[in-house]
């Protein structure tokens, strides 16, 4: 089968390689792939910045989907011709993370999933919802699941209340889709206008251009009258200032990325308006299941981008680096 394989950090590391079809264990699950999606992460690993002491060779992508081909004997969640994503943890499965459940994670320390043929613990796997394709099952393991866990597990987002989501890529639309099924007034910010009229057409009630308001923490608070209740941080110590002068006092700040290291955080506001600082990073298999129910009974689509051919995996991830993507880059087999 064909696999890719880090051999050095950098896109010119990337190689195709061909390995012998996994056989699964008695407790594991023999899945087909057929697509695949990118998250940050992803990029990072691959360029070296995610981890420098990272042990290559090693399979890439933490995310994607396919066909069950066949079952180990103990095996009793799946069987043949079922539809399945990975989980990011492959055994992570509920309750509060373990040190342990944290170094099954996949991608980057433990070979990915970008292979032709993939074998996973059977507590590694979900069954899809059954309007999805592949492509849009391969957008749920990192993206939708962390969206999932900061907007409804850790935010608790109920009707009424405003959430604010930074930027148009993949966790932060995903939490905009998220914050709409709970009843939440939903606020997002780009430096694309063409991108937040897209985001209006999937429902945000405001739009904010950060190129054009710098200040857009205390805007968004003004616009809100009171702030909001929950941010979806995905910047990192370049946003945290201002998405901590968007919340209301006691509000929550889901902070899950690092796209942006420069800058200082100021913890002063952060004392005197009792807000809640949550680490989110990603989630469980229960909560995967606890997602994928939500997302059929309403017919939720994630939004796809662009989707590329498995030999063009090092393209996928120069657009992921060049940014401007809106929802997910995926690939397909």
């Amino acid at each position: 089968m064909k696999a890719y394989e880090m051999k050095k950090f950098g896109f010119d590391g990337l190689t195709v390689v061909d390995h012998p079809v996994p056989q699964p264990a008695a407790d594991q699950v023999l899945v087909k792939m057929h697509a695949w999606s990118l998250n940050y992460r992803d990029l990072m690993t691959v360029t070296g910045s995610y981890n420098p002491r990272l042990k290559i060779p090693q399979v890439p992508l933490s995310d994607g989907a396919g066909e069950v081909v066949a079952v180990g004997q103990e095996v009793k969640r799946f069987k043949p011709g079922d539809r399945v994503a990975n989980t990011f943890f492959e055994r992570w499965t509920s309750g509060t993370q373990t040190d342990e459940h944290a170094r099954t994670a996949l991608g980057a320390g433990r070979d990915g999933v970008l292979a032709e043929y993939v074998a996973l613990h059977q507590d590694g796997l979900v069954t899809i919802p059954e309007h999805l394709d592949y492509v849009e099952a391969a957008t749920l393991p990192c993206a939708a699941l962390t969206a999932w866990n900061a907007v409804v597990i850790q935010g608790k987002v109920k009707p009424g209340d405003s959430v604010l989501t930074l930027g148009t890529g993949g966790v932060s639309i995903f939490a905009l889709q998220f914050a709409l099924l709970c009843g939440a007034r939903v606020i997002i910010t780009s430096s694309s206008d063409e991108k937040l009229k897209r985001a209006a057409e999937l429902g945000a009630h405001m739009m904010v251009n950060y190129r054009k308001v710098p200040e857009w923490g205390k805007h968004v608070r003004e616009l809100n009258g009171r702030g909001v209740d929950l941010v979806v941080e995905v910047g990192g110590k370049g946003t945290f200032n201002q998405s901590v002068a968007a919340l209301r006092r006691g509000g929550t700040l889901s902070l899950i990325g690092v796209l942006s290291r420069e800058g200082e955080a100021n913890i002063v506001p952060v004392l005197m308006n009792a807000i809640r600082v949550q680490g989110i990073f990603v989630g469980s298999r229960e909560m995967f299941l606890s997602m994928t129910e939500a997302i059929t009974l309403h017919r939720m689509r994630p939004v796809v981008d662009r989707v590329f051919r498995f030999e063009e995996f090092p393209e996928a991830l120069k657009m992921m680096q060049k940014g401007g993507h809106f929802g997910k880059i995926c690939i397909m087999a």
